[in-house]
């Protein structure tokens, strides 16, 4: 939506950073509004493979409000990135803003047995340790967290506000034609706790995994997707397996078609291709299988592929730089 030129005053000027796998989404979350501009960093390294990094203008920043857009895509580019989360915000700036659109630990929240770590928790104490800007503690950006406790992993240095994409959602099917006959399915419970009040205006449908022997089984727990369009929504998917099992109980119960959501395409080792349109067997699987742009690489590797639309944070993102 186009701001009036009296809303636009209103808004503070933010100086977005980003990390490279990161410029197509922070070019397009920079040309949601002229109160953002894109500044860059020099990412090299030195002989030995650690950082030299440089942050152009940054005597220009003192008592402005600076954001930086983050992708931790892989343990090996987190520590450069974390060297200038941890610098930015001491330039004498008058607020900081770190958008971290997948926080890639969140699955990996549970200890249930003595020598299980907790890698969600460390990592949330990294972000927590980030130091305190002239404006305060910094603002951390987070979509759709694996697991609503995580929230309380966060220390005070740091304000974590919690977005979804599941606006983004709602919207793309608004505009489907057989938007009437949607139903939306929830894989598992978890999924059912996260996201069904932002869907409750829509018919719903619950699945669940059951343990027979070595194999976990997915079965239908209730609801009725006879004859209608299904939507699978979660928050992530990595290889891919509970989805695909999901859809094969969908269909197994008369689904007319399935479509799914989740807003983090992880999809490690190239998972992504058991989804892709291959044959007709393929393409009767699922109709749709909407991501968002939270996990770059992910993006540019699935680009032109169907059933594959990735639907943009950008707009949510230049929104949430001006809380």
């Amino acid at each position: 939506m186009a701001l009036s030129e009296s809303q636009s005053n209103k808004q503070k000027h933010v100086h977005l950073f980003y990390y490279p796998e990161c410029e197509d989404l922070a070019r397009n979350v920079a040309a949601q509004s002229s109160n953002i501009t894109l500044q860059t960093i020099k990412w090299r390294n030195f002989d030995d493979g650690f950082p030299n990094i440089y942050i152009n203008n940054a005597q220009d920043l003192r008592g402005q409000h600076v954001a930086f857009l983050a992708s931790f895509s892989s343990t090996g580019v987190i520590f450069e990135q974390l060297s200038v989360i941890y610098l930015l915000p001491r330039l004498f700036v008058a607020s900081f803003t770190l958008v971290l659109p997948f926080f890639p630990t969140g699955s990996f929240e549970r200890m249930e047995d003595e020598g299980d770590v907790a890698t969600a928790f460390t990592l949330s104490r990294m972000l927590t340790n980030i130091p305190i800007s002239r404006g305060g503690p910094t603002s951390l950006v987070i979509y759709d967290i694996h697991a609503l406790q995580e929230r309380f992993y966060f220390g005070d240095h740091v304000l974590p506000l919690f977005e979804t994409g599941i606006p983004l959602l709602k919207q793309r099917l608004h505009q489907l034609p057989d938007a009437d006959n949607i139903v939306i399915a929830f894989p598992d419970d978890g999924a059912w706790k996260r996201f069904h009040k932002l869907l409750d205006h829509f018919p719903t449908v619950v699945c669940n995994k059951v343990r027979e022997g070595d194999k976990r089984i997915v079965r239908l727990k209730e609801g009725n997707p006879a004859g209608c369009h299904v939507v699978i929504v979660d928050d992530l998917v990595q290889s891919g397996g509970t989805l695909i099992e999901c859809q094969k109980v969908l269909a197994a119960h008369g689904a007319a078609k399935v479509s799914a959501y989740v807003t983090h395409g992880v999809f490690p080792k190239r998972s992504w291709e058991r989804f892709t349109h291959k044959d007709e067997i393929s393409e009767k699987a699922f109709s749709y299988f909407w991501i968002t742009d939270s996990c770059p690489l992910t993006v540019n590797a699935i680009a032109n592929k169907a059933p594959f639309e990735v639907l943009s944070l950008a707009g949510s993102i230049a929104d949430g730089l001006q809380i």
